[in-house]
């Protein structure tokens, strides 16, 4: 039997032990940076297949990092692994089933590392929904030593080189004076410089980047109407094409804050988030992922030019490393992603038979990435004149 055929084999060995993964972490689903049975489940599964774990490292208690050594040194091919759930709803993302398959990629590839020159990693990644895991993992050196990423996520559509937006949150704080209403001019509207914010911001639309989107909400204007209000505040995302045209926006927004403390004579407080990524999926990988799942019957698409994308922290790993985030179709067009219908669709019988396939297809990629030197000098030169250097 040839290796290809022994990974596929493997692969459907351990279906049986993958799906009750799948189930178990969806039926005990854990908000972001608390996915500990997530983490204890998983990484017992790769335990039991020789993998040795490191959990942990550095702020993050449920990170880790699972390695399986071949027989020499090698590239470092890694399994990206999600687990985090949303809140209300649970595994409304699917993010389930994106751990399953990279721990049913990695073991079915073990089956024939030993003879490859190479590693295997598994990397557990908290906290994608909002909480930025991926980026605090690259700031502990996670992916330091990671040479290529891989990763699948359940959709609507089977899809390969799909894009994603740069993102950041800004939250901003307004300090004025407060006085009875009765009394205006001796007071310092604070709620009057958030208006003056949402205003100043419509008026520089015209300015910014093309695909830039802003969107805000008042979080606090105030506590009674008949009060000059001393303390307001509101929150803005960000989303631009990418980080370069994102840097610009910001750039607007702190000159109206600025503008704002002048006019009005508060005085401000700005917060920002972390910076999610614009994403940049290696095209020489996932057009070898579209070879291999096609032997399953899954034919993979390109986006549509006019699809809107969202934004994930998998962005910033596909500026470190060649990455590929592609989509593995598990319910029907109409069913959201972040919806019940979607949690459900994540547990269905329906989208364990799809992801046994994309894992296999993972597990294929995985062994041609190692053992397919032109395919790698391929991959290398995709990412060396795509990608930026600017993080």
């Amino acid at each position: 039997m040839d290796k290809r055929a022994i990974i596929i084999s493997k692969i459907d060995q351990i279906k049986d032990e993958l799906i009750t993964l799948g189930k178990t972490i969806h039926q005990n689903p854990e908000l972001a940076f608390n996915e500990y049975n997530a983490v204890e489940n998983i990484t017992t599964m790769l335990i039991k297949y020789g993998f040795t774990i490191e959990k942990g490292k550095g702020q993050l208690e449920t990170a880790f990092k699972a390695e399986y050594n071949g027989k020499g040194e090698g590239p470092v091919v890694a399994f990206l692994a999600e687990y985090d759930a949303l809140p209300e709803i649970g595994h409304g993302c699917g993010h389930n089933l994106i751990a399953t398959m990279a721990v049913g990629a990695a073991i079915g590839l073990r089956e024939v590392i030993n003879d490859i020159d190479g590693k295997i990693v598994v990397l557990g990644t908290p906290a994608e929904e909002g909480g930025g895991g991926k980026i605090l993992m690259l700031e502990e050196g996670y992916f330091d030593d990671i040479d290529y990423a891989l990763m699948m996520h359940p959709c609507v559509n089977n899809m390969i080189a799909r894009g994603g937006l740069a993102t950041i949150g800004i939250k901003i704080e307004y300090y004025g004076k407060s006085v009875h209403s009765a009394y205006p001019e001796g007071g310092i509207n604070a709620l009057q410089a958030v208006i003056q914010t949402f205003n100043m911001i419509d008026q520089f639309r015209a300015l910014f980047p093309l695909k830039t989107n802003i969107s805000g909400i008042i979080t606090n204007g105030g506590k009674a109407s008949n009060i000059i209000p001393d303390y307001a505040s509101c929150e803005f995302t960000l989303r631009a094409d990418t980080v370069k045209d994102l840097k610009i926006v910001e750039g607007y927004i702190d000159h109206i804050v600025e503008s704002i403390e002048n006019l009005i004579g508060v005085k401000s407080n700005l917060e920002k988030s972390m910076v999610y990524t614009e994403r940049y999926p290696n095209r020489c990988i996932d057009e070898r992922l579209k070879k291999n799942i096609a032997q399953f019957g899954v034919d993979m698409k390109y986006p549509d030019p006019d699809m809107k994308y969202g934004s994930s922290d998998i962005g910033n790993v596909s500026l470190k490393v060649p990455t590929i985030h592609s989509y593995i179709k598990i319910a029907d067009k109409g069913v959201n992603s972040h919806s019940m219908d979607f949690t459900k669709a994540s547990n269905s019988s329906r989208a364990y038979e799809e992801i046994i396939k994309a894992t296999k297809a993972m597990a294929l990629t995985g062994f041609d990435i190692l053992t397919d030197e032109n395919l790698r000098e391929n991959i290398n030169k995709e990412f060396i004149n795509t990608v930026p250097k600017y993080v």
